[in-house]
């Protein structure tokens, strides 16, 4: 009996129940730790919100020149001249969409042209190098974006179409932010073509059609929900830039729609803010606080209105 004790079988048998509980260990720790990152994520933006909005609502408490109302319906957005301030973020919020819409002419179409060609016409090799050049191009700098818009993109742009365009415009500083955003489309959208399943090319191929066929009538339809989420995910990078409207786009704050004028985005206010020589107790301080708020805001409904169009254009595949 004693002997059975330790037996091959016995032994065997015991191991197992060791290494069971080994790996027991290992997967709690894990679930664990991807709890924790959770926790610590959702605590992160909870605290991000809940300070954005005290110090928002600590805004409008504190300061008499400062109206809600204004603040959300008026056209002039002056927080330091003197006596004369104003406080309608609408000039900010214009020079914002603004220079994302150039942004967006620019790099869905040649994002988009990309990924088909790279997806559906592309030698693997190619592919190989392309695809790593588009997303080395997300790497660089957008300081170095920025002294481009100014040293090479005005002064083109002023040579050959715009001659009385300024040192300082929307156009120059959208068509930058556009080629920064390009490898985000590009790479996401390459992504949502290749998911297709091949079975839908090859039932257009049956048929006679060509690849451009395929990709126009086939693939592009049915990986809508990843273009979009590309199209919406690069938007959100273009409201948020910062380096490149600060230098190239001004700091004039105004309300118009015409891409040769200077203009300020919100991310550009903050930065004049924050290197400025302003109280950290005054009005134009605080200020930062509630135009930080309307950009988490305006990132916020981006991400909603995508979720709701991924809902609606999600396609599944068996």
């Amino acid at each position: 009996m004693a002997g059975d004790a330790f037996s091959p079988a016995s032994l065997h048998s015991s191991g197992r129940r060791r290494s069971s509980k080994s790996l027991r260990r290992r997967e709690r720790g894990v679930l664990a730790s991807l709890a924790g990152a959770t926790s610590l994520s959702v605590f992160v933006t909870l605290a991000i919100t809940l300070v954005l909005g005290s110090e928002t609502v600590s805004f409008f408490s504190r300061f008499e020149e400062v109206s809600l109302l204004e603040f959300l319906t008026g056209g002039t957005w002056s927080p330091q001249l003197g006596s004369t301030k104003h406080f309608g973020i609408w000039p900010l919020i214009s020079g914002t969409l603004l220079i994302a819409s150039i942004a967006l002419s620019v790099a869905v179409p040649l994002g988009l042209v990309t990924a088909i060609y790279l997806s559906e016409y592309a030698h693997p090799r190619v592919r190989a190098f392309i695809k790593p050049a588009l997303e080395l191009l997300a790497g660089i700098p957008t300081v170095v974006y920025g002294f481009l818009a100014l040293t090479l993109i005005t002064p083109v742009i002023r040579g050959s179409i715009l001659p009385s365009l300024g040192m300082f415009n929307a156009l120059s500083a959208g068509i930058a932010v556009g080629i920064l955003i390009l490898p985000i489309v590009a790479s996401l959208a390459e992504d949502a073509f290749r998911a297709v399943p091949q079975s839908l090319r090859d039932g257009v191929y049956g048929l006679g059609g060509t690849r451009f066929d395929a990709a126009v009538k086939v693939v592009f339809p049915a990986a809508t929900s990843g273009v979009v989420s590309a199209v919406l995910l690069a938007m959100a990078r273009a409201v948020g830039e910062t380096m490149i409207v600060a230098l190239a786009a001004g700091s004039m704050a105004r309300l118009t729609l015409d891409p040769t004028s200077e203009v300020q985005t919100i991310t550009g206010f903050m930065v004049q803010m924050a290197l400025g020589d302003v109280s950290n107790f005054g009005v134009e301080y605080f200020s930062m606080y509630a135009v930080a708020f309307v950009l988490f805001v305006m990132t916020m409904v981006l991400t909603i209105i995508g979720a709701i169009i991924r809902r609606r254009f999600r396609e599944e595949y068996e």
